[in-house]
């Protein structure tokens, strides 16, 4: 099977025609089990480093890789696996928590454009600005933290960051930053599933947060608000994909197609040795073999 053909299947072209409930957390593509993917996943981890090598040599492209999903939908996880082959030289993983007070002195963007990808390198953005029309939308009184003019707090916020997002995409994109979006899909039962085994599993513990619980009576909330947020900023620079993710060794393996897939589009390669780069190697081979 052709790594594009699987990269595709999840990638959202037309944001206005998007569904949340026409996607099932539990797909798993023509593959049957784990078993099945494996071979492709690995194929899938050397050649992403063979691309990794090449993006980080030639240095004009960079990569934005974004992920976003519930509470334990696989996020550490799926960055752990898809970029285990890669040389940690060339990738830098940046995690969004709660804000700080000196991230709340300036605009909501700020924090994520000061850890963008220098050209070169694959930045991971583990959650990210989204989490401004996620969280902060859900808990609308997040917004009384950020220290706006209460004027410009008005009904068409959300509406205002959908566009403030999609004109910083396309800033990066006209300047070679190339961006992915991946909401990773997972059910309310397979959440809960994984909840449990974090308590089951003592050295779990430390992943597991009361709040998130609390969180699961919103359920339906989120699921509206990333509803909303695919729709408004898929574009054709800043797809997004929305990866199944019910089952983690599809969800690995669906990312690191996409990513390839991205890559290979890139049309990349090692730089070119001129002529006087060449005379000064063989200058240096002749002063060691002497």
């Amino acid at each position: 099977m052709k790594t594009s053909k699987l990269e595709k299947s999840y990638r959202i072209v037309n944001g206005k025609h998007f569904r949340l409930k026409e996607h099932d957390p539990a797909d798993t593509g023509p593959f049957h089990s784990q078993g099945d993917a494996q071979h492709q996943l690995q194929r899938d981890i050397v050649r992403l480093r063979e691309l990794a090598e090449m993006l980080y040599a030639q240095d004009r492209w960079s990569l934005l890789l974004i992920l976003q999903g519930m509470d334990a939908a696989g996020k550490d996880g799926t960055i752990n696996h898809v970029m285990s082959g890669v040389n940690p030289q060339s990738c830098q993983v940046h995690p969004f928590k709660q804000p700080s007070n000196d991230e709340l002195q300036h605009d909501f963007l700020w924090r994520a454009t000061t850890h963008l990808p220098e050209r070169g390198h694959i930045g991971i953005f583990n959650r990210s600005y989204y989490e401004e029309v996620l969280i902060v939308r859900v808990h609308s009184r997040i917004l009384d933290c950020e220290r706006l003019p209460p004027e410009l707090i008005t009904k068409t916020i959300w509406k205002e960051r959908y566009e403030d997002f999609c004109s910083l995409e396309r800033h990066l994109a006209r300047n070679g930053t190339v961006i992915r979006k991946f909401f990773l899909h997972v059910s309310k039962k397979e959440q809960k599933a994984r909840f449990l085994a974090r308590l089951d599993e003592p050295e779990k513990h430390w992943k597991f947060s009361a709040a998130d619980i609390r969180e699961r009576q919103y359920w339906d909330d989120y699921q509206n608000a990333y509803e909303e947020m695919i729709q408004a900023t898929t574009t054709e620079f800043a797809p997004w994909y929305v990866i199944p993710a019910d089952n983690k060794w599809f969800t690995h393996l669906a990312v690191a197609a996409a990513v390839v897939e991205t890559l290979e589009e890139l049309n990349l390669s090692y730089p070119k040795v001129n002529a006087a780069k060449r005379k000064e190697l063989e200058a240096a081979r002749k002063e060691l073999e002497n």
